[in-house]
């Protein structure tokens, strides 16, 4: 433990660091996520089911990686691991750029690029919410989630719209560039921290034992299990998730050929969609303050979840100025939803959880929360090939609704204050 001395102020010092770090990945993420199906549909022709597969390629590997990860991240300097990460995901980025510029980029190997960049994907999201409870102290968590949030929807505004613009004017396939610097400066601003990482003790099983790599895996599943915070916590993001990736899949391409939007449009949506995200995020400490942290679990539940009711009764009739509008608004208000439930969800669990148990809890976590992505993003790009993108966009907004059923029934709902939480 860190000597009192060596606690600095979150807006300064080593979390300063790692912010810009995760501000500039997430960048590049944000334009990856719009690209990636741009290329896919400009340059490949894709389909509603080509694009449920890139979906599954590239949420599949936090079913089948996530949790051995996770263990890898008890056991090593995650930091490293992040740098790792991010240099691989920018050199993966940089290889889809130069295939789809030589004309040699296929629907398989595009496939293949993706299912490696949610590889390098997941490896950095079990490290990356396991070193922030190292860097501020404990009291503090709250806030800094709420910092890391804000700058991850603020990041939500710009990324989309950057990315769309890019497409407009230079292509699609340029435009992943932009995706490559994030990639690579946050990489560059990992190292640049300055305390040292102190080397993990060897992991114990929870009854104190030291165990081989099975029993750590099964440790981290176990101690999420036997706490009902984080089963509830698991259930909200694991049945919200799949749903609304279901949608995401769909949208991009029924803005295009139903809504008449083209990539600029598209990108500005997201932009001012996410305008409800930063403000929400920001507002979230004032929000736990005057409010039950269990009732504003449940508010953004029903927000988030039906707010995308109202995508697929846009038509095409409307007109580009009130289509944008709407969509913006649908969008603005999910991002709200979504923005404060993120905060609260990643406190409880740093909250809940022993740090020596970080990594492989939030593995365990990750796997059903991201794997389940993978299967939305198949099974919406399938509904929408076989009922047309509305259609589809419509079941799949019906079935986010039972999220709120669920979240209603937790005892994330008889929450007061989130501090109330932490473990002696």
């Amino acid at each position: 433990m860190r000597p009192q001395s060596r606690i600095i102020p979150l807006w300064k010092g080593d979390f300063r660091r790692f912010w810009l770090a995760q501000a500039t990945s997430l960048t590049g993420e944000q334009i990856r996520e719009l690209a990636v199906p741009l290329v896919a549909i400009t340059v490949l022709g894709a389909s509603a089911a080509d694009l449920g597969l890139i979906g599954l390629a590239q949420w599949l590997p936090f079913l089948l990686l996530a949790l051995p990860l996770g263990v890898l991240a008890d056991r090593r300097r995650r930091r490293g691991l992040i740098v790792l990460s991010q240099w691989s995901r920018a050199a993966l980025m940089l290889g889809v750029v130069v295939t789809a510029l030589l004309g040699g980029l296929s629907l398989p190997l595009l496939l293949v690029l993706v299912t490696a960049l949610g590889a390098f994907a997941v490896l950095y999201e079990v490290c990356y919410q396991s070193v922030v409870p190292s860097l501020v102290p404990t009291r503090a968590l709250e806030g800094a989630n709420s910092r890391l949030q804000a700058t991850a929807s603020g990041v939500e505004i710009g990324g989309p719209g950057i990315a769309g613009l890019l497409a407009q004017w230079l292509g699609a396939p340029i435009t992943l560039l932009a995706s490559t610097i994030g990639f690579a400066v946050s990489g560059i601003a990992t190292t640049t921290i300055r305390t040292p990482e102190q080397a993990p003790d060897p992991p114990h099983r929870t009854d104190g034992t030291r165990g081989g790599f099975m029993s750590d895996l099964r440790d981290g599943i176990t101690y999420v299990l036997r706490d009902g915070y984080l089963v509830a916590n698991v259930g909200f993001s694991a049945l919200y998730n799949p749903f609304s990736q279901w949608i995401v899949v769909l949208f991009t391409l029924h803005s295009i050929r139903e809504l008449g939007l083209n990539a600029g449009q598209i990108g500005l949506v997201f932009s001012l969609g996410a305008t409800g995200a930063l403000a929400a995020a920001a507002l979230t400490p004032a929000l736990t303050r005057r409010f039950r942290a269990g009732h504003l679990l449940l508010a953004c539940a029903v927000v988030e979840c039906s707010v995308l009711c109202v995508i697929p009764l846009v038509d095409a009739a409307w007109g580009t100025p009130a289509i944008i509008a709407v969509l913006a608004g649908v969008w603005a208000l999910n991002g709200a939803g979504t923005g404060v439930s993120s905060v609260l969800l990643v406190t409880i669990r740093q909250l809940r959880t022993p740090h020596g148990l970080l990594g492989r809890v939030n593995a365990s976590m990750r796997t059903v929360t991201y794997g389940t992505i993978s299967l939305g993003a198949l099974a919406g790009g399938l509904a929408g090939e076989w009922l047309g993108t509305r259609a589809a966009l419509g079941l799949g907004a019906g079935l986010c609704l039972v999220t709120i059923a669920w979240v209603a029934l937790s005892p994330l709902a008889r929450i007061r204050h989130i501090n109330d939480l932490a473990l002696p």
